[in-house]
């Protein structure tokens, strides 16, 4: 067998690409690995990108749902003996109002539920009866997540589901899976404040208050975070990308980086070999699969072809969800929250106060504005994990969510700029001091910052087109049977051994490991 000859070849080194690349190499495939960037990762990566000892994660920091995923149970082992760790918050998420008060989620479910106390007793019943049904309920959702869509595994989940929680049980999912948030949530709460602490994960997605689909994620993300905490790297995200790199390797694949694949070849209307920016030519005897956006693949990689028409189309149709922006800031200290000092131990902190102002800043993003009042997600890590950071200091990981990835105007009428490298600086600053609105004098807490718009997103990781940090709108149109295009949602494309995994494949976005788990396991014929 030639050095250049391999079972698979898995192009792009995001971590369903790992993922699938240690399943297939530890079942005895010879794997390789091709990335076109200098270092592994794709959207998970951990880099000093403002003053030296300070660690920004650049995109994705919640490793809940890779903590959870069926890979980690299986691999944990050879993972945390290859330098994985992991640190829980058990402080989560919170949400902080225009009022000067807040609301949030600790693990500690008797300290949650008093808090929510306060706001409506009600509610606080509420909380903790849905709370004891997540503790049945879960192990049937997370099911439904971990199958191939659509499947015999997933028939037989929804047999189970049926057998165990009854049709009524099955119509309540249903119910849950087409809700908008809003229904949702007004259908189980009365406090305002609430709904809204709950409502902007949705916006983590591309889920507005009102957009049909949305009412799954806030629902799953508040109740695990409830029930088992949030889980961050232990010096930064990128401990799950160096470990799986150490046990790649150690099973015997090869991680080949700054090595860009042009073209995805074939022979006899099969997927065959990759060739190289350079020329060089790497064979596939049983596989390609490429963890990148359908766009990508089938737009550049893969050649015309006349009878594969009406797929092309389809794929060429995939829609992004709106653009985001990161901003990294280092600390002298940790922003001094008007609402109070305890937010300070927090993960999270959203600024999204109620529905009105996601419903806006999603109008005005989709409509190519700049909003005037952004939905942010504020991140605390070093309150977590204070190796991040010099002895004392801290850092911000500050995400704008729902930004348009070209600018057709500002809503707010003061920033000019239509492109992004002149509008991200001064877009920066307007969030900069919403947060100030919440937590005044954090400017003077600032010693270094770095602003990544939606097009240096893009040009971090290809996959992120338009600044979409989710390859792709989760809406109902493109999710679950649909996601990338319908019955193609099993990891196959119509070009024979090419296979697609990542976040635009079934179950979407977010560090789950999912669809590389899932395709491997498929591919290996094991468990």
């Amino acid at each position: 067998m030639s050095n250049n000859t391999y079972d698979a070849i898995i192009v792009g080194a995001g971590h369903n690409g790992l993922v699938a690349a240690i399943h297939l190499a530890s079942k005895g495939w010879k794997v390789a690995v091709v990335e076109g960037a200098d270092e592994p990762g794709g959207s998970v990566k951990t880099r000093e990108v403002t003053l030296p000892g300070f660690r920004h994660d650049l995109f994705a920091t919640n490793l809940s749902l890779f903590a959870g995923s069926p890979f980690f149970a299986a691999y944990k082992d050879k993972l945390i003996a290859h330098g994985l760790g992991l640190v829980t918050a058990e402080d989560c998420f919170a949400s902080a109002f225009a009022d000067d008060t807040w609301l949030g989620v600790s693990k500690d479910a008797a300290v949650t539920a008093k808090r929510i106390a306060q706001v409506s007793p009600r509610d606080a019943e509420r909380w903790r009866a849905m709370l004891a049904e997540f503790a049945s309920d879960a192990p049937h959702l997370f099911a439904l997540l971990g199958v191939p869509m659509p499947s015999w595994a997933a028939a037989r989940v929804v047999w189970n589901m049926s057998r165990a929680k009854g049709i009524s049980w099955i119509g309540d999912l249903l119910r849950l899976l087409l809700s908008s948030p809003r229904e949702f949530l007004d259908a189980q709460f009365e406090s305002e404040k609430l709904k809204a602490m709950m409502a902007v994960w949705g916006m983590h997605l591309d889920f507005a208050p009102d957009v049909a689909g949305g009412a799954l994620f806030p629902y799953l993300e508040s109740m695990a975070d409830q029930s088992f905490g949030m889980a961050f790297g232990r010096g930064g995200a990128d401990t799950i990308i160096s470990a799986m790199v150490a046990c790649l390797k150690g099973v015997g694949g090869e991680l080949l980086l700054g090595r860009a694949v042009e073209t995805i070849e074939q022979a006899d209307g099969r997927a065959s070999s990759v060739r190289l920016a350079g020329g060089e030519r790497l064979t596939a005897k049983r596989a390609v699969i490429a963890n990148l956006d359908p766009r990508l693949v089938f737009g550049k990689l893969v050649a015309k072809d006349e009878r594969r028409a009406a797929f092309d189309a389809k794929v060429a149709r995939f829609r992004s969800g709106p653009g985001t922006m990161m901003i990294h800031l280092a600390l002298s200290g940790l922003p001094d929250w008007k609402a109070g000092a305890e937010l300070q131990r927090f993960a999270y902190v959203h600024l999204a106060p109620g529905y009105q102002v996601m419903s806006t800043a999603y109008a005005d993003a989709m409509s190519g504005l700049l909003p005037r009042e952004p939905v942010l997600v504020v991140g605390q890590p070093t309150a977590i994990d204070p190796s991040r950071a010099p002895t004392g200091k801290h850092v911000l990981w500050v995400q704008v969510r729902v930004l348009p990835s070209s600018i057709r105007g500002d809503a707010a009428g003061t920033i000019a700029a239509r492109h992004w490298d002149e509008a991200k600086e001064p877009y920066a600053d307007r969030v900069v001091a919403l947060i100030e609105r919440y937590a005044p004098g954090l400017s003077d807490k600032v010693l270094g910052r770095a602003v990544m718009s939606p097009l240096d997103l893009e040009r971090e990781n290809p996959n992120l087109i338009g600044g979409d940090s989710l390859s792709g709108s989760h809406h109902l149109d493109q999710n679950f049977l649909f996601r990338p295009v319908f019955g193609w949602s099993r990891y196959a494309t119509p070009v024979k051994g090419l296979y697609m995994v990542g976040a635009s494949t079934w179950p979407g976005g977010g560090l789950n490991a999912g669809s590389g788990f899932m395709l491997a396991k498929m591919l290996a014929g094991a468990p």
